[in-house]
C-alpha cells in the first residue's frame, strides 16, 4: 500500500506558508529588540532571517528534486551521511522538536482562549491536549482533508496580518514616527552576540517551510512542486514580516515593543479601541491552523525511518481505508499531550526547539556538498530536475549565518541548548538497539 500522491502546488505552498505563520510573528519581535535595543537592527536582523530563510529553501529545492520522497531532511540526511544521521533527525524530531513545538502552540492556544473564557488550570490542559488529539484525528482522515484545512487557516492568518500591516501604514506617519524608531536604550556592546540572540525568535517564527519537503511522497509532480512551493512561501513569509514589524513600530515606542508580551495586540490597542482582542482572535486562528500542519506532516519522518528499518515497525503501517501513516500521528500526538504536562514555559520551549532544529537544518543543507561531490564522481547519475544556481555560495552564506547561531546559542543559553545536546547524544545507544 503506498501514500496517496493529493497535494497539488497550492495546497503544498499553503501548508509551507501555514507551517511558518504561528505565534512568532505576534510576539517575537519583543525579545529581538531586547536583544539588540534598536528598530533598525531588528528590522535588520528579521531581514537576515528571511534572506537566510530563503537560501536554505532553495538549496533545499535541489535536495526535493533529488529525492522526492515522503520525509524530506530525513531522506537527505541518510542518503548523504548515513543511517545513524537520519535516525537521530526524527529522534530529535519526535522528542523536541515537532512534539516541542506543538506543545508549546497548543498551551499559547489555550492561553489566548482564556482571553475568551475564564479558564481553569485543568480546562487549560484539556483544551490544550483536546485541540492536539481533535486535529491528529481529522488529518488521519487524508491528505485531501489536510491539504483543504491548510489552505482555508493559512488564508486566514494572511488576512489578518494584512489588517495588521493596513492599520500601520494608515497611521504612519501620523503616530509619531520618529519617535517609535528612536533608540530604545543603546546599541549592545556586543552587537554581534546580541544579533545572534536575536535570530532564536526570527528562526522561531520562520521556522517551518521545510515541512512542504516531508510531504513530498504524496505531491503531485514533486520534482517540480515541492521547490516551487518552498521557494514562493518562503518569499511570501519574508514580506508580510517585515510589513508587519514595520507596522508594529509605526504604532507603539520601541521601549513598550521591548517589554511587551503581546506586542500585536499592544500595538493595535494603541489605535483602536478593543484592538486586543481584534489581535487575539487572529493569534488564535493562526495557532490553531499551525498545530494543525504539525500534526500532518513530521509523522512521515516516522514513517520512513520505519520503512527502513530503523525504528518500531508498526509505524510503517498506513490506515487501510485513508492511507495515511496513523500510528506514526498517534504516537506524536500522545508524546506532545505528554510534553505539556511536564515540559516548561513557552520561551523555553522556543529556545530548545530552534537550536535543535537548526542544527539539523546545517547538517541537510550541507548535505547538497556531499550529492554534488558523488555527480562530480559519476557520470552516469541522473540529473535532478531543479539545480541550485550559484552553488556554492548560497549554502555557504546558510552554513556561516546558522552555524554561527548554534555556537552563539551554545554559550549564550546554555541551559536549553545543552539539554538539546543531551538528548541527542541519548539517541545514538537508541540507533543501535533498533538497528538491531
Amino acid at each position: 500500500m503506498a501514500l496517496r500522491r493529493d497535494i497539488t502546488l497550492t495546497g503544498l505552498t499553503m501548508i509551507a506558508i501555514g507551517a511558518c505563520i504561528g505565534s512568532g510573528i505576534f510576539v517575537t519581535p519583543a525579545s529581538t529588540m531586547q536583544a539588540v535595543g534598536h528598530h533598525g537592527w531588528v528590522l535588520l536582523i528579521w531581514a537576515i532571517g528571511g534572506l537566510v530563510t530563503f537560501l536554505g529553501a532553495m538549496t533545499f529545492s535541489e535536495l526535493g528534486a533529488r529525492y522526492p520522497k515522503s520525509g524530506g531532511v530525513y531522506i537527505y540526511l541518510k542518503e548523504a551521511y548515513g543511517d545513524i544521521f537520519g535516525f537521530l533527525y526524527g529522534w530529535i524530531i519526535l522528542l523536541i522538536v515537532n512534539t516541542g513545538a506543538l506543545a508549546a502552540l497548543a498551551t499559547v492556544f489555550a492561553n489566548y482562549v482564556e482571553f475568551f473564557v475564564e479558564l481553569s488550570t485543568y480546562a487549560k490542559y484539556a483544551i490544550s491536549i483536546g485541540t492536539i488529539i481533535g486535529l491528529t484525528l481529522i488529518n488521519v482522515i487524508g491528505v485531501n482533508i489536510s491539504q483543504i484545512f491548510a489552505t482555508v487557516f493559512t488564508s486566514l492568518k494572511l488576512l489578518a496580518l494584512l489588517i495588521i500591516i493596513i492599520i500601520g501604514l494608515y497611521f504612519w506617519p501620523s503616530t509619531g514616527v520618529e519617535t517609535n524608531m528612536s533608540l530604545v536604550s543603546h546599541t549592545p556592546d556586543n552587537l554581534l552576540q546580541g544579533i545572534l540572540v536575536g535570530f532564536v525568535g526570527v528562526f522561531w517564527s520562520f521556522g517551518g517551510w521545510h515541512h512542504a519537503t516531508y510531504l513530498s511522497g504524496e505531491t503531485k509532480n514533486p520534482q517540480r512542486i515541492v521547490p516551487r512551493a518552498m521557494l514562493i512561501g518562503t518569499l511570501a513569509v519574508t514580506s508580510v514580516y517585515l510589513l508587519v514589524i514595520f507596522a508594529y513600530m509605526q504604532l507603539i515606542p520601541g521601549s513598550d515593543m521591548a517589554l511587551s508580551e503581546k506586542v500585536a495586540g499592544d500595538a493595535v490597542g494603541q489605535v483602536i479601541t478593543g484592538g486586543g482582542k481584534l489581535v487575539t482572535i487572529a493569534i488564535t486562528i493562526s495557532i490553531f491552523g499551525t498545530i494543525g500542519i504539525y500534526t500532518m506532516t513530521a509523522p512521515r519522518i516516522y514513517h520512513a525511518m520505519a520503512k527502513d528499518g530503523l525504528f518500531f515497525d508498526s509505524l510503517s503501517k498506513l490506515h487501510p481505508k485513508y492511507q495515511t501513516p496513523h500510528v506514526a500521528m498517534l504516537l506524536q500526538m500522545v508524546w506532545a499531550c505528554g510534553l505539556i504536562l511536564i515540559w516548561g514555559t513557552f520561551h523555553n520551549l522556543m529556545t530548545f526547539v530552534t537550536f535543535m532544529d537548526i542544527i539539523f537544518m546545517t547538517l541537510a543543507t550541507g548535505s547538497i556538498f556531499v550529492f554534488r561531490y558523488r555527480d562530480k564522481n559519476n557520470n552516469s547519475a541522473k540529473q535532478p530536475a531543479y539545480k541550485l544556481v550559484a552553488y556554492p555560495i548560497i549554502p555557504i552564506v546558510y552554513l556561516v549565518v546558522t552555524i554561527a547561531f548554534v555556537v552563539n546559542t551554545l554559550i549564550a543559553l546554555p541551559e536549553q541548548s545543552w539539554a538539546g545536546v543531551g538528548i541527542l547524544v541519548a539517541g545514538i545507544p537508541a540507533y543501535y538497539f533498533f538497528k538491531r
